[in-house]
């Protein structure tokens, strides 16, 4: 047999295995993004996976919505549990390939043994962090990331001072016009709605880093940003630099 053809055969038994295994691989269920699927023996190794790291929580991605699993993170805020984002096809490999398991466990087990270090430092800041994580990389690495609800908790802190003195402006007014308690009381609930809203406003930055450390000093940065601009004047806003914490 020649060697042109051994080769030949050598691809087509390679597609063969390849595509009897893609046939066996079914859907998770549970924390993912996207549509990802696993064979039988993924399944086990990523069961096994995240009983050893069950400090984390493990959140598995679909190969094509790899690029997009950052910005949806925040759906699966846990401020208390460090969030680890990883595809489909690195699960596949890491429950074969013994040499790769090594590196990326250790990737996962260092960033677990700094994550005390995390949240002692995200505890001292005005930042109010929805979610932190990792994202597990292609080369031996890993990236982070915070997900920070943008009021920050001194403007939370604002809002239910701000609707404790409505609340007692409000009790004030009803012993002077009980007349017309009924309607003070139904105008009460809607102020207290509408702050609670405000409250629990939505709207999100991601900050993103390529070390624990660095994320920690760009967290502090964006909280001390912030509070700055809270302070400044109008025209003093208009004066600096506008920093973009995303990649």
């Amino acid at each position: 047999m020649s060697s042109i053809t051994q080769v030949e055969n050598n691809a087509a038994a390679y597609e063969a295995q390849r595509a009897e295994s893609t046939e066996k691989k079914t859907k998770i269920n549970g924390r993912t993004i996207g549509e990802p699927k696993l064979s039988e023996k993924a399944q086990k190794y990523y069961e096994q996976l995240k009983k050893k790291y069950s400090n984390m929580d493990f959140i598995l991605v679909s190969k094509d919505k790899i690029d997009q699993a950052k910005a949806q993170a925040g759906s699966y805020a846990n401020p208390n549990r460090m969030v680890v984002l990883i595809d489909e096809e690195k699960i596949e490999k890491m429950a074969e390939d013994e040499e790769y398991r090594k590196k990326y466990e250790s990737v996962i087990s260092n960033a677990g043994q700094k994550l005390p270090q995390l949240q002692k430092s995200l505890a001292g800041t005005n930042a109010n962090v929805k979610t932190f994580g990792m994202q597990v990389n292609d080369h031996g690495n890993a990236s982070f990331f915070a997900v920070i609800d943008k009021s920050l908790k001194a403007q939370k802190d604002r809002i239910a001072q701000k609707a404790s003195d409505k609340k007692a402006a409000q009790k004030a007014a009803d012993k002077k016009a009980k007349a017309k308690k009924a309607d003070e009381k139904a105008a009460q609930k809607l102020a207290e709605k509408k702050d609670a809203e405000k409250a629990k406003d939505e709207d999100t930055v991601t900050i993103t880093a390529s070390s624990i450390e660095e994320l920690i000093q760009k967290i502090n940065d964006y909280s001390y940003n912030y509070m700055s601009d809270n302070v400044r004047t109008e025209s003093e806003k208009m004066i600096g630099q506008s920093i973009d914490y995303r990649w």
